[in-house]
């Protein structure tokens, strides 16, 4: 029986190209790769809709396969460049489609599909830059993209038949109505509606991503999933604080880091949860404690008591709230159109 490898994002087009070439019969096995920059597929209260919906109506499997440090790297280094903002999208293209070589080899499959649409996306998605991810994956010809496979040349599968190439479509540009008419056809009613999910093309949190490589080559994890939440303040070249928003945030930074952290609360008033990340002395900590108390209730207050705890070591100090030109002078704000600079 042909097997083919599926990428699969949950999104329509990933689906449609799936259900486009399991009507021909064809044995289709879905991966769905995960990075730190995008929503969490595996907890569904992190996004709108379940992104394995339509596998589970219409029978196919789907793997995860997590690219961890081979994704931040190519974050940091890009062969062929960022996008907008810090969106690698066409490495990001080719390591997923490398990974899914391997998997592909592994259990004797036939092609790859995806999902891509000539001329959707303005990066990874052009004619030109497809020639190029087949090249660099060394899949020339194994890649079979049915939403636009009659605007291609015919691919391997096609010609050795294992595929019908008349059942293919002839989708291009940034139309969602031929995608459309289709999941009608095969009575797929619920999808996303489109959007990247990729943290990555958004301008906030990839300043601040940038800002943070351009001190720290290598961030942890728990710096990278920080970024999403608060406020961010750089108080010196190897220290930030990061002061929640709500108390969503207050306690997204509390379970992020647990017990590792030097944490910081406005006593007896309504207050953000702060974190020192980074190296600290007494006067980075009073400007941490300073910048908490602004935040709170008692932002108005002449001097505020701030309690400190760090593990087993818990203290209070008592400050005067930050006031604006302290703000200005420490966080991290996108002020303009263009990007930090990484530092080499």
């Amino acid at each position: 029986m042909t097997k083919a490898i599926a990428l699969y994002s949950g999104g329509l087009d990933s689906t449609l190209a799936i259900l486009a070439v399991m009507k021909q019969g064809v044995e289709v096995k879905a991966v769905t790769f995960l990075n730190h920059f995008g929503c969490d597929i595996t907890d569904k209260s992190s996004c709108s809709k379940d992104p394995f919906a339509a596998a589970t109506k219409f029978g196919f499997e789907v793997k995860l396969s997590h690219l961890s440090d081979k994704f931040i790297n190519i974050v940091k280094n890009p062969k062929f460049g960022h996008g907008k903002n810090m969106n690698p999208c066409m490495d990001c293209r080719i390591l997923m489609i490398r990974e899914a070589r391997e998997f592909m080899e592994m259990i004797g499959a036939d092609f790859i599909i995806t999902g891509e649409v000539i001329g959707q996306r303005p990066m990874s998605q052009r004619r030109d830059a497809l020639d190029i991810i087949d090249r660099e994956t060394g899949l020339r010809g194994y890649i079979l993209r049915p939403l636009s496979a009659k605007l291609m040349r015919p691919s391997i599968p096609e010609m050795k038949g294992l595929v019908n190439r008349d059942l293919l479509h002839a989708f291009g540009g940034r139309t969602r109505k031929p995608q459309m008419a289709l999941a009608a056809d095969f009575g797929l009613t619920q999808y996303p509606a489109p959007a990247s999910g990729c943290l990555l093309t958004e301008p906030n949190y990839s300043y601040r991503l940038s800002e943070l490589l351009s001190y720290e080559r290598d961030p942890s994890l728990e710096d990278l999933n920080l970024l999403r939440l608060g406020r961010h303040f750089r108080l010196s070249d190897t220290c930030k604080v990061i002061v929640g928003r709500d108390e969503r945030e207050n306690n997204a930074i509390e379970a992020t880091l647990g017990t590792r952290g030097t944490f910081l609360r406005a006593e007896e008033h309504a207050s953000p949860t702060a974190v020192i990340r980074g190296s600290r002395d007494d006067s980075i900590i009073r400007t941490a404690a300073a910048l908490c108390a602004r935040y709170s209730d008692a932002r108005l207050l002449p001097e505020v008591t701030v309690r400190l705890w760090n593990g087993d070591q818990d203290s209070t100090l008592t400050v005067t709230p930050a006031d604006e030109s302290l703000i200005e002078r420490y966080k991290i704000e996108r002020k303009d159109a263009g990007k930090v600079l990484l530092k080499a």
